[in-house]
Formats: structure tokens, C-alpha cells, sequence
């Protein structure tokens, strides 16, 4: 396979707090961001968008958003938003007017055409509470959307993971209406992923028959808690975004996700020397 593929870059929840502010009094997560948003724009090749899947403040304040503004103008990458639990609609609205929402008020929905692929971005914040829910407005323009067309492949996006995933106290924050959302995805099959955020861990599993992945965090993970012997918790662990490769194909075409750490590393270095001797 020799065409490059179209590659969707996902970060997920940034927590910008205020500036010199900690999240959880431990976590400099605008640093994490810089360190993020520089390896994106030095990563080859290009993506051709990044996709933000929620939780970009934190309390949230206007203030935050401020901050969130300052550190993505570095960003040398068109990028699109989804709120999750941690954002508030109107706040988020007003600081990123840019990203042509579907609707003028509400759920912050959102569609673009990378290539010949759709982005779909999903608003599943419940506004005052944790967990997420897919209004009924959300779910008849997503309906609309995928009907538009029965050749283009769509990548859907939202904060909230459809699935379990194991860890309890993230689970029951989980989206509530899934069935609702898997019954569309089943109607349509050009829906090929179903990426979120929230858990702050790179996971993967199967969602009404396509793939689904939940993306790592540039900041703190979760705790990869299985058996509850712990309380809500998270670790400092590698940080890491997630790297959407689509490869036009027969039918939909398909697709890779790579877990891309972010940081300055050692390498590459070459496996063979002079005349292709393994070094």
C-alpha cells in the first residue's frame, strides 16, 4: 500500500486550569499540553486534524478557557472540539467560536470533511453531572449526518466511552443512551470508529461491530483499577495521544490507531548499516 493514509490526531481531556494553577494540586497539565502540542507539530507526517475529545478546562472558569486559547495558538494543525463533563457549553462556545457548530445553542455537534472521510464530533456532556447522554437532538442530526451519504467513511467522536471498561467509578459515568447510539451505527455502516476520552487510558474493544477506543491523557491516567481495592485515583504515567490512521480500501476503507507517546525520545536509529548489515 503505497497512498498515504489520512491521519486524525486525537488529544483528550486537558484539565487547563488558570495559569501557575494545578489540577488536583499535583498535575501541571498546561505543560503537558506544550509538551503535546509540540510533538504534534513536529511529528511527520503531518496529521491532517486533531481532534479534541473533551475536558479541555477543568473547574471550568473563562479564565481557563483563556489559558486553554494561549497554549493551543501554538498548534500548527486545524483542530476540532467536543466538551466533556469538566466543560461548560456556553464558556467553550464563546472561546472557540471558530469550530462551526451545527447548532447555534446546545449540544456543541460537529461535522468536517477531511478528504474523503467525515469527522463527526458528538456532544455527550450532561450539563451539572458526570456522566453521558446523547440528547434526542443529537441523535436525529446524527442520523441526518451519516444518511448524507452511503460512500464516505465517518470517524464519530465523543467524550463519553460507550462501553465498560472495567474501572467502576468510571463506568457509571459512562454514556447512559449507548443502545441508542449503537442502533445508529448498525443503520449506518460507513461508521468505521467510535473514539472517546474521559478514562485518561489508551483502551480498545469493539462497539456495535467497529472498533472503539478511548484515548490516553497528555497529563494523568486513571488508575488501572480492575477490582475496586482502591478509591478514585490516577497515576503520572507515560502521556500519549492518539494517532487515526485511515487507508482508503475496498468498501470503507479501514482503520489504525496508533498510541503515539509525547516527549522528546532517543532515536530513530537504523537497524542496518552499510550494504544492509543488522547492526
Amino acid at each position: 500500500m503505497s497512498q498515504r493514509p489520512l491521519l486524525i490526531a486525537q488529544i483528550s481531556d486537558l484539565h487547563i486550569k488558570q495559569p501557575g494553577e494545578l489540577a488536583y494540586r499535583r498535575v501541571d497539565t498546561a505543560a503537558a499540553l506544550r509538551r503535546c502540542v509540540a510533538t504534534l507539530n513536529r511529528f511527520t507526517p503531518r496529521p491532517d486534524l486533531v481532534v479534541i475529545s473533551g475536558d479541555l478546562a477543568d473547574t471550568p472558569l473563562a479564565a481557563e478557557y483563556d489559558h486553554l486559547k494561549e497554549l493551543l495558538a501554538a498548534l500548527e494543525i486545524p483542530f476540532a472540539a467536543v466538551p466533556g463533563n469538566h466543560d461548560n457549553r456556553e464558556m467553550m462556545r464563546a472561546a472557540l467560536p471558530g469550530l462551526a457548530y451545527a447548532q447555534t445553542r446546545g449540544a456543541l455537534n460537529s461535522v468536517r470533511k477531511v478528504g474523503d472521510v467525515d469527522v463527526v464530533l458528538l456532544d455527550s456532556s450532561v450539563p451539572g453531572a458526570a456522566h453521558g447522554a446523547l440528547e434526542a437532538e443529537t441523535l436525529g442530526w446524527l442520523d441526518a449526518v451519516l444518511g448524507a451519504s452511503d460512500t464516505r467513511p465517518a470517524l464519530l467522536f465523543l467524550h463519553h466511552p460507550p462501553f465498560v471498561t472495567g474501572i467502576t467509578h468510571m463506568d457509571v459515568q459512562n454514556l447512559r443512551n449507548a443502545d441508542d447510539l449503537a442502533a445508529l451505527i448498525r443503520k449506518h455502516p460507513r461508521a468505521r470508529l467510535v473514539a472517546a476520552g474521559h478514562v485518561h487510558r489508551a483502551t480498545l474493544t469493539s462497539f456495535a461491530g467497529i472498533a472503539a477506543t478511548i484515548c490516553p491523557a497528555p497529563n494523568h491516567a486513571v488508575a488501572l483499577d480492575l477490582d475496586g481495592h482502591l478509591p478514585p485515583s490516577f497515576n503520572i504515567e507515560p502521556p500519549a495521544f492518539h494517532l487515526h490512521a485511515w487507508f482508503p480500501g475496498e468498501g470503507f476503507g479501514s482503520v489504525v490507531t496508533h498510541t503515539v507517546p509525547t516527549g522528546d525520545f532517543d532515536g530513530p536509529h537504523p537497524f542496518h548499516g552499510e550494504g544492509g548489515r543488522l547492526l
